[in-house]
C-alpha cells in the first residue's frame, strides 16, 4: 500500500510539471505533452482501481480454481476452444463483461458504453 501511495504521489507530480509546462509548448511537444499526461492518468488509474486481481478473482470463480491470472486466462481459452465452456457456462458473461469494464474504467473512463453499462 505504502508503495501504491509512493507512486501516486511520483505520478502526480509529474502531471503537475506537465500541466504547468503545457501552456509553453507547441506542435509536437505540446502533442506528445498530452499523450504524457493521459498515460500517466491511466498509470494512476491503474494502480487505483487493480483491474488485474479483480479480473483474476472473476476468472477463478468462473473456472473454479485460484491460480495466476495469465494460467487463469490460458486455462480459459483452452474451456472455450474445446467447447468445455461457452455463452452457457454459469457466471461467464457475467464475469467477461466485468472484466471488460473494469479494463475500460481504466484505459477510458469517460467512454459512453461504460457509463450506460455502470447506469
Amino acid at each position: 500500500m505504502a508503495e501504491q501511495i509512493e507512486a501516486t504521489t511520483l505520478i502526480e507530480a509529474v502531471q503537475l510539471f506537465l500541466a504547468e509546462l503545457e501552456p509553453e509548448l507547441k506542435g509536437r511537444r505540446a502533442f506528445h505533452a498530452k499523450v504524457a499526461q493521459n498515460a500517466l492518468a491511466i498509470v494512476a488509474r491503474e494502480l487505483a482501481q487493480a483491474p488485474q486481481a479483480k479480473e483474476q478473482a472473476l476468472l477463478a470463480g468462473v473456472i473454479g480454481q485460484g491460480a495466476p491470472l495469465d494460467d487463469l486466462r490460458a486455462d480459459l481459452c483452452g474451456h472455450l476452444r474445446t467447447g468445455q465452456m461457452g455463452a452457457g457456462t454459469p457466471g461467464l458473461v457475467d464475469a467477461l463483461l466485468a472484466v471488460a469494464q473494469a479494463k475500460c474504467a481504466v484505459d477510458n473512463p469517460r467512454y459512453a458504453t461504460l457509463k450506460r453499462l455502470a447506469g
